[in-house]
């Protein structure tokens, strides 16, 4: 692809593709998620293939997030003009090309050099918004100079440091993040069996720690603390610089809070004026609690099965969730993650009351195989597929995929 913004149409990269293949060209990446996703963990090494694509237990809520979505099925409708389609939708006063952005996937350096920067400049192009991790390869400032203009959210781990919690926030505004969306779901780590079998964790190399490393207020703690009697019990040949040893046990330390609850949200409320969104809400009751605590949206989410072995499938609990919100009496943008693989996915998502979807594991295959334009190849077939989805189910725009779409 060029670095010119490219508006995708799902039959004109059909016909592209068709002209292309004439010619002897064979596809950047798969077309076919499974192929997809065989051929990135084929080019992954495994210590990156597990933490990628492994997931929390058996993997039964990663195969559960995918195939719980063959319980929907798709109703179309005949002679409708959808001549014009129009994918867009609008989002915190965003309008976007249509109902997709990218998940937050930490330790991309992992797969590819360029890391999170090749993510920001795939998505520019293409005008998706980039949901940057808290553990991403590089710090937020590196990743948004890649950007211009183009949406882009944060996301936040809550540390046991409000302080630190604080310098992230406003750094994800200077940044021109327009909304931040915190992570409820990983206050601990879900049992990895891949990663375990492996016995292998990237942040203890000092991988995905660059949002830590390059704050201020993180480096203060690092210098205030006394490692004499190392307390973490880490042992001292990681294999990595006295520096990033100290940098390390100081992120193992703060990481995470397994003790926030509903009443701290006042806190992040009281340092940013930025939309706040939950990312991890599957119960219909914290959907309503999400409204009592007057947050501007929820992702429903299980963090790709990767937390809870056994959990319910995102997909099952949107519809659920989305009730509850709305009979509290909101009209927040609810969001959905967690086994989002092609177009006639994203289509169901929106008819069961998403407002958009963000699109995780597959764009990080493709960032395996291709670099940015493998993840710029895989976001276009996805926005693709879903017109064509749209436009064959007999929709021609977003306010057309309600609840009689599906059967």
């Amino acid at each position: 692809m060029s670095n010119e913004k490219v508006t995708v149409s799902g039959p004109a990269r059909q016909g592209e593709m068709y002209i292309k293949g004439m010619m002897g060209a064979k596809p950047v990446v798969p077309f076919d998620p499974a192929k997809l996703a065989a051929q990135a963990k084929e080019k992954m090494n495994p210590d990156a293939g597990g933490y990628i694509i492994g997931g929390a237990g058996t993997d039964d809520t990663i195969r559960e997030n995918v195939d719980a979505f063959g319980k929907y099925r798709i109703y179309p409708r005949m002679l409708k003009d959808v001549s014009v389609r129009d994918t867009s939708t609008e989002l915190f006063g965003v309008k976007l090309p249509s109902p997709i952005l990218t998940c937050p996937i930490g330790v991309l350096e992992m797969i590819d050099d360029e890391a999170d920067k090749a993510v920001a400049r795939a998505t520019s192009k293409l005008g998706v918004p980039m949901i940057m991790s808290n553990q991403a390869s590089f710090p937020m400032e590196e990743i948004t100079a890649e950007m211009g203009d183009s949406p882009r959210w944060f996301q936040l781990y809550w540390s046991k440091s409000n302080d630190l919690v604080r310098s992230l926030v406003q750094r994800a505004e200077k940044c021109g993040c327009s909304a931040i969306a915190v992570t409820l779901d990983t206050t601990i780590l879900g049992w990895r069996v891949q990663d375990l079998d492996l016995m292998h964790l990237p942040f203890l190399k000092g991988q995905g720690i660059a949002q830590y490393t390059s704050d201020p207020v993180f480096n203060t703690i690092v210098a205030n603390m006394d490692f004499g009697d190392n307390p973490l019990k880490l042992p001292p040949d990681l294999g990595v610089s006295p520096e990033t040893f100290k940098a390390v046990q100081t992120f193992t330390g703060v990481y995470s809070r397994p003790s926030i609850t509903w009443e701290d949200l006042a806190f992040l409320r009281s340092v940013t004026d930025l939309p706040i969104l939950l990312k991890g809400i599957l119960h219909p009751e914290d959907g309503a609690l999400a409204v009592k605590y007057g947050v501007d949206g929820i992702i429903v989410s299980n963090h790709g099965g990767r937390q809870v072995d056994g959990a319910i499938a995102a997909i099952d609990a949107l519809p659920k969730v989305v009730e509850a919100v709305r009979k509290a009496g909101s009209d927040m943008p609810i969001l959905m993650d967690s086994g989002v693989r092609t177009g006639a996915h994203i289509f169901k998502a929106l008819a069961l009351g998403a407002k958009a979807v963000c699109v995780g594991r597959p764009y990080a295959y493709g960032l395996a195989l291709a670099g940015q334009q493998g993840v710029e190849e895989v976001l276009a077939n996805l926005m693709a597929e879903f017109e064509l989805t749209m436009a064959l189910a007999g929709c021609k725009d977003l306010n057309e995929i309600t609840p009689s779409t599906l059967v």
